[in-house]
């Protein structure tokens, strides 16, 4: 394993959004670890519907960059994580999301409602409420994934510019997908992206109620 080359306080203060990747290859193990952290995010009811496509041929990324306002990183970069989001998924998975807790120390009685809690609230989704769902799980995930690969000193890019239909075909990604975002990762290649600050904790953070400065 890559061992790590920054602290997450330091990944979390120095991160930029890469604005090019000089096409060194990402080890496969280095891979697999920024992936298992992107699973190990949190999720409504477990549920757990992430689906990562990892893109790293020449002719899928060609066809990929077309799909994304011909942005040359998604060429650049050695590896592109597509981050999806399975509107269907918990309907094949809710038997195992139900062993699995059950193996982990969850009580027989909420084990056994837990399938008709999920059924009912997603079933209670329109198409446009499902996939803000799905953004907010995928995003979590892909906000481990991203501050992970930056801990283990690599650059990367989150890209939300990019035309979902064409994504869909480049990849041949199942009808029930929604795109979520696009992680490039790879080593930075000439000047970094300039610093465009951040507000002030004051500006945005509120005491108990909004407009009530913390101390």
């Amino acid at each position: 394993m890559h061992q790590p080359l920054k602290s997450l306080s330091d990944a979390i203060r120095e991160r930029r959004s890469t604005p090019s990747f000089d096409g060194r290859e990402v080890p496969a193990e280095d891979i697999r670890t920024i992936l298992e952290a992107g699973l190990a995010a949190p999720s409504g009811y477990n549920v757990q519907p992430w689906r990562f496509v990892v893109v790293q041929s020449a002719d899928v990324k060609k066809k990929l960059r077309a799909a994304c306002f011909n942005q040359a990183k998604v060429e650049e970069a050695p590896v592109v994580i597509a981050c999806c989001g399975d509107a269907d998924s918990w309907r094949r998975d809710a038997d195992e999301i139900v062993r699995m807790g059950l193996e982990g120390g969850m009580s027989e009685g909420y084990a056994a409602q837990l399938k008709s809690y999920v059924e009912s609230y997603l079933l209670s989704l329109n198409t446009d409420q499902m996939h803000g769902w799905l953004n907010k799980q995928i995003t979590y995930a892909a906000a481990y994934m991203q501050l992970t690969a930056e801990v283990m000193g690599y650059d990367t890019a989150t890209m939300e510019g990019f035309e979902e239909d064409k994504v869909k075909e480049a990849l041949r990604l199942p009808l029930s997908y929604w795109v979520v975002s696009l992680l490039a990762i790879g080593h930075l290649k000439g000047a970094d992206k300039y610093d465009g600050g951040r507000f002030d904790i004051n500006h945005t953070c509120f005491a108990d109620e909004f407009g009530k400065p913390l101390k």
